[in-house]
């Protein structure tokens, strides 16, 4: 045994000498190693919501968990180049625009006040850099072996991974769980090239604040990177192919949130497609036309944002040759516990069918480990919250009004401006409204839809209402802090079965 340890401990500095780096990689290197040493009970490929949170939970159960993740830093796109980064940046420059527009109105006069770019892309690092270390942190805490490479199965119970730090480790699991998230969708005939056509992570990067920007796809990710451009002084116009913007929305809240969307300077092109990009110039300029065909047009940008969605990352990671099944979009096959048709390998978040989204990956991840642990695992996919963290936000859960329609339910509506809610007119944010939709017989809610500032927060207390069968009058009937921005969804919830009181 400890021939076995000095001859891997000797192959380990041999492969930080070859990286050019003897403190660091050896050290990182040593410990891939020692990860390959014993087979672990649990081997999360990607680090991502998904998988960190896998490989954390599986450790707390009492799993010899190892997690892969190519990145070098954990937290995946979300927290690295996605959720967090976006927030960061949407915070600022709702913070810059309220100061522009709104701060004298509160008594409150700046002069010579200016948009300092770089100070607030070093804030939105720092933000990132400290939640990446404290997911480090965690794994140590928990006993995860962390190993920082490029993750391929060879078999159903071995990875195969290219280390950052230089040369190839195979790690062993009885059990591989495939986290490996999603990637930028492209589109036809545009090239990304991060520099005049940018996807999200570009535009989360941008050296400078440009005057005329283009994004294209008018879902989550494209309103709220407009948004933030939108705010520091970009014109910005969205290309949609589609009618409407981001269409999984309630119709109604759909058409109250573009208008405010409108009313800040956004600009929208629906029914519009791309069908020529030209770069050749210092910017570039599209050429547009009908969805259904027509007269074009040219639409000419300094930055182009790419925003079509996302599409899973599965090629690569060896998943063909040892026989996974997966659909025509790349998706993984699982069943309800996140087995794939080879026994042993798992997959979880974006890599498999349902919402993208980093809180939905994170409950996969603790479902399948809980099912691995010998435990029950669960997730109600028809009562993950969505939210578009523009300002306001719109959050929703459950179903739209739309969809009970479509189901021949009979169904009743309730509805509560914010402009009615003392929180709201006390601070000057009034814009938005609170939406219910309960079943007309048995009052239970089936759906809940609001646009506030801070909806992403308030849209928790139906997602419980939700989740364990609340009636309209239940919510009602709870007595809520005043004055609060939640008590509009108490009194949208009392329109829906009786009355409301403020309106």
């Amino acid at each position: 045994m400890a021939l076995a340890i000095l001859a891997r401990r000797r192959a380990a500095e041999a492969v930080a000498r070859r990286a050019h780096a003897p403190g660091a990689a050896a050290l990182s290197a040593w410990r891939a190693y020692a990860a390959a040493a014993e087979e672990s009970d649990v081997v999360v490929v990607g680090g991502g919501p998904g998988g960190y949170v896998a490989a954390i939970k599986a450790a707390q159960l009492g799993l010899k968990t190892t997690c892969i993740e190519k990145r070098g830093t954990l937290g995946g796109t979300c927290l690295n180049v996605g959720c967090i980064p976006s927030k960061a940046l949407l915070h600022s420059s709702h913070m810059y625009h309220e100061a522009k527009t709104s701060f004298a109105h509160h008594g409150v006069k700046i002069s010579n006040l200016e948009v300092d770019l770089p100070a607030m892309m070093a804030q939105k690092d720092k933000a990132v850099a400290g939640l990446t270390k404290g997911i480090e942190g965690l794994f140590k805490k928990n006993k995860v072996t962390y190993v920082k490479g490029f993750g391929k199965l060879t078999s159903p119970s071995e990875v195969s991974v290219d280390l950052v730090d230089g040369g190839n480790t195979v790690v062993k699991g009885k059990n591989i769980i495939i986290a490996t998230g999603s990637d930028v969708k492209s589109l036809p005939g545009i090239t990304i090239d991060e520099k005049k056509i940018v996807s999200s992570t570009g535009a989360l990067c941008l050296s400078g604040i440009p005057k005329k920007m283009v994004v294209i796809g008018a879902g989550y990710i494209g309103l709220e990177m407009g948004s933030v451009w939108n705010r520091l002084g970009t014109e910005v116009t969205v290309v949609e192919f589609a009618p409407d913007i981001v269409p999984s929305m309630d119709g109604e809240i759909r058409k109250q949130f573009q208008r405010m969307l409108q009313k800040q300077k956004m600009k929208f092109m629906l029914k519009t497609k791309v069908v020529g990009v030209d770069t050749s110039g210092d910017g570039v300029k599209l050429t547009l036309e009908p969805s259904a065909g027509g007269e074009q047009s040219i639409l000419e940008a300094d930055i182009v944002l790419v925003s079509a969605g996302r599409t899973p990352y599965t090629a690569g990671l060896g998943l063909d040759a040892i026989g996974v099944e997966m659909d025509k979009a790349g998706r993984i096959l699982v069943d309800k516990r996140f087995m794939t048709n080879v026994s042993g390998v798992y997959a979880i978040g974006d890599a498999i069918p349902g919402p993208m989204l980093a809180h939905k990956a994170e409950e996969d991840g603790v479902a399948c480990v809980e099912f691995l642990a010998g435990k029950e695992g669960h997730v109600d996919y028809d009562l993950v919250p969505g939210v578009v963290y523009t300002h306001p936000e719109v959050a929703s859960v459950g179903k739209t009004e739309e969809q009970v329609k479509a189901s021949g339910i009979a169904y009743r509506v309730g509805k509560f401006p914010l402009m009615a809610n003392s929180r709201a007119k006390a601070i000057d944010d009034a814009e938005g409204m609170v939406k219910v939709v309960a079943d007309k017989e048995t009052d239970k809610i089936l759906g809940v839809h609001i646009m506030a500032q801070n909806a992403g927060e308030i849209i928790h207390e139906a997602v419980l209402a939700l989740q364990y069968g609340a009636s309209s009058e239940d919510v009602a009937r709870i007595c809520h802090a005043h004055p609060t921005v939640s008590e509009a969804l108490k009194e949208a919830c009392l329109q829906t079965h009786s009355k409301a009181i403020h309106i």
